[in-house]
């Protein structure tokens, strides 16, 4: 027969799982093994109730006992964080995000990714109130250097990386504002890498302007940018903010933590 919990049961419970993340926090801290004295330390615990917590923890696998009285983060943490990170996905990450920037602007929002030397559009916010047609539908193509997002993965390539990809493709503009020339095409890259953001103006469509901001992974790695479009005479600066905060925003619930070196502006 079960027996139902009481207050007091639950109050219990709740207190061993809040004592059970104090101590998890703290080895998270710790480069290398810490004593059963530090653990206890750094969090307050009586050093026979940090034992028997992490006892637990051991035959669970989420602690490692390194040696007698020594603890470090056990390997089941790294699995269970694979199993999270691969259910993570970055248009599931960004829509919510994508329709508030949207309601806000009330331009078309962009989510892109790279793909060889073409961004393709993976998802979009946009209503009859963007003012304008949707010139890329989603899963449309346009070159890496006509476009904002495009910029953002090229300013990540090397010089070498860049040349090659004007080789590639022999930097084709589609219009009088395209950029074709490779020496603009760097000085371009090196305002992005400086500013953290980017820029189409009228370069892929006439008419159009964009900006972007990139998304970032857990480990820092650009894996997709965000963008508004909008009629060239109707795109505002004051835009640009909730632009980087939104890409910020997605770029933390895939885990990235804004620390350390990143690979794109």
């Amino acid at each position: 027969m079960t027996i139902p919990s009481t207050p007091e049961s639950d109050k219990t419970s709740i207190q061993v799982l809040e004592r059970m993340a104090s101590l998890l926090d703290a080895l998270a801290s710790y480069p290398d093994p810490v004593s059963l004295k530090e653990l206890a330390l750094a969090t307050g615990l009586h050093p026979s109730t940090a034992h028997r917590i992490l006892n637990d923890l051991v035959l669970k696998r989420i602690v490692d006992r390194v040696e007698p009285g020594t603890y470090r983060l056990g390997m089941r943490l790294l699995e269970l964080g694979n199993i999270v990170k691969s259910r993570l996905d970055v248009r599931e990450a960004s829509l919510d995000l994508m329709r508030r920037l949207h309601r806000k602007t009330n331009q078309a929002v962009n989510l892109s990714v790279r793909q060889n030397d073409e961004i393709i559009y993976i998802d979009r916010a946009f209503s009859e109130r963007s003012g304008m047609q949707v010139v890329r539908a989603v899963g449309g193509r346009a070159p890496l250097h006509l476009t904002s997002t495009g910029k953002l993965f090229l300013s990540i390539d090397d010089v070498q990386a860049v040349q090659a990809y004007a080789e590639r493709t022999g930097l084709n503009g589609h219009n009088k504002n395209s950029i074709t020339d490779l020496t603009k095409l760097h000085g371009e890259l090196q305002r992005v890498r400086e500013l953290g953001y980017a820029r189409d103006n009228e370069e892929l469509e006439l008419g159009v302007r964009c900006m972007a901001a990139g998304i970032h992974d857990d480990s820092g790695k650009l894996i997709a940018g965000l963008s508004i479009s909008a009629p060239a005479d109707r795109l505002q600066e004051a835009w640009l903010d909730d632009l980087i905060a939104t890409a910020k925003a997605i770029s933390a619930a895939l885990g990235y933590s804004g620390s350390g070196n990143t690979n794109a502006g």
